[in-house]
């Protein structure tokens, strides 16, 4: 039986659990927001009661939480109750936790740092009793889709950040260079004492409050690790805003309330730490270009500005205890692009993006979730990257320049591409429309597009009021 056939019915299959444990009939299933993954999460509610319904395709998975869920809860833990599970088609029922996040929480009082740092030290208190207790009697032999986030674990994180993230945003590195680093900073990892509960993803949208208590959900990925990887997903939670002075003082408490539970040399938890908050940065990072880029949900890349702001304090102000040279210009490379306001959270009216590249690497993928807009192939036009004086300059250095203003085919097809431009550029102000990406391409992407695009992004600020964004993605 495929996905697609497993799927059609999930819903009937829940409204069936849901009879079985409230005795009343299901009259409605709203579906709620879509995630990350690929479950599926309805509130189903009858005349009394109320339940969330999962539909998971992934079987494995599916065994994995309910295994952890009543475990958890066995041992004090605030996790959703397991009312039933049909796994034979893939659903179960939870309790309904409402809709309160931490992360829409400290949205709603940014104003009020107090009240931020008083409530992630609620979330920090609960920790001991979740990493350090819940490992009584836990057999780790059931979590997935790892036992524990041993090596071969952070070697998929590792790859996984090279893969989405470095090769789909046009990062340059060595491959063997790059896998050299990656052994290096495992080999660090793989030191620290790792055998705790490990959340996994431990950040504040996977934290939930209900009836004036911290509740946990999405731990399917739960497995033995170290201390430090869930405290540094949740203190560099991209989006969670915090400032670092937050972060320091929830960090020392968070040492202070472990260290009631078990011995911790600070100096050597902090070097971990470090460690372990930049792969948990990277592991991020991969997420949100496989989300964003991949599967082009492109609320995910909105991520990406406050990620790298994180990426760069941590550049500035943590001295790494062993040597990652490839890995360090990547980041450089990563703080230092200028495409990174294509990402930015929406601002209001139009904004106009526009792009070069080579057609060797590909068209732009458009980053706003709009679907596209205008690809002008540039390689009809002369070629100056032909002449050798000129294959050291770009088409944003005067020498090129010249070479182009000095050809009468460059101009009547740069107005030509204006006269389209601009009627959609009307149309969409017209219509209250937030984006339109416009891509010039070439063989090399160094010359004629670079040109094209510094050209029409002119002419576009010359004549309109609106935010223009030029990107020379080979640059």
């Amino acid at each position: 039986m495929n996905n697609g056939e497993r799927e059609s019915g999930h819903i009937k299959y829940l409204k069936v659990l849901f009879q079985t444990w409230s005795g009343e009939e299901a009259r409605s299933s709203e579906p709620l927001p879509e995630s990350g993954s690929v479950r599926k999460y309805y509130r189903i509610t009858g005349n009394k009661y109320n339940a969330v319904g999962v539909f998971n395709p992934d079987m494995r998975e599916n065994t994995a939480f309910i295994y952890l869920s009543r475990h958890l809860r066995q041992r004090g833990i605030n996790v959703p109750e397991i009312y039933g599970e049909d796994l034979n088609h893939y659903v179960y029922l939870i309790e309904d936790l409402g809709d309160i996040l931490l992360f829409d929480y400290i949205r709603g009082n940014s104003d009020n740092n107090e009240t931020i740092v008083n409530i992630y030290k609620s979330v920090i208190s609960e920790m001991p009793g979740l990493q350090v207790d819940a490992r009584k009697n836990l057999d780790f032999s059931k979590c997935y889709p790892r036992a524990a986030f041993d090596r071969q674990s952070m070697l998929w994180d590792l790859h996984y950040f090279k893969s989405y993230f470095l090769k789909l945003t046009g990062i340059r590195f060595d491959e063997q260079d790059l896998e050299d680093d990656f052994n290096v900073f495992v080999k660090f990892l793989m030191k620290a004492r790792r055998d705790f509960f490990l959340f996994r993803d431990f950040q504040s949208r996977n934290i939930m409050l209900h009836n004036g208590k911290i509740y946990f959900i999405d731990y399917q990925g739960g497995r033995k690790g170290a201390l430090q990887y869930d405290l540094a997903s949740l203190l560099f939670d991209a989006k969670a805003g915090l400032t670092y002075e937050t972060r320091t003082e929830l960090l020392d408490y968070y040492i202070e309330t472990i260290s009631a539970k078990i011995k911790v040399n600070r100096k050597e938890f902090l070097e971990f730490y470090n460690g372990y908050t930049l792969i948990r940065m990277m592991q991020a990072f991969g997420a949100y270009g496989f989300r964003g880029y991949f599967e082009r949900k492109h609320i995910f890349l909105q991520s990406i500005p406050p990620a790298i702001k994180n990426l760069e304090w941590f550049m500035h102000h943590i001295q790494l205890k062993f040597k990652i040279p490839c890995l360090q210009n990547c980041f450089k490379q990563i703080i230092a692009s200028d495409f990174i306001s294509d990402y930015e959270e929406p601002q209001e009216g139009l904004t106009v993006s526009v792009n070069s590249f080579s057609f060797r690497n590909g068209i732009p993928v458009d980053n706003t979730g709009n679907g596209g807009g205008f690809v002008f192939d540039c390689r009809a036009l002369p070629n100056p990257g032909r002449y050798e004086q000129y294959r050291i300059f770009t088409g944003k250095d005067d020498p090129v320049i010249m070479f182009f203003r000095d050809k009468p085919e460059i101009k009547e097809f740069i107005d030509n591409v204006y006269m389209i431009l601009d009627n959609s550029i009307q149309n969409y102000l017209s219509r209250n429309f937030s984006h339109l990406m416009i891509s010039f391409g070439c063989t090399g992407g160094q010359h004629r597009s670079v040109y094209c695009a510094e050209e029409i992004s002119q002419r576009i600020k010359q004549n309109y009021n609106i935010r223009v964004v030029t990107r020379h993605r080979e640059l």
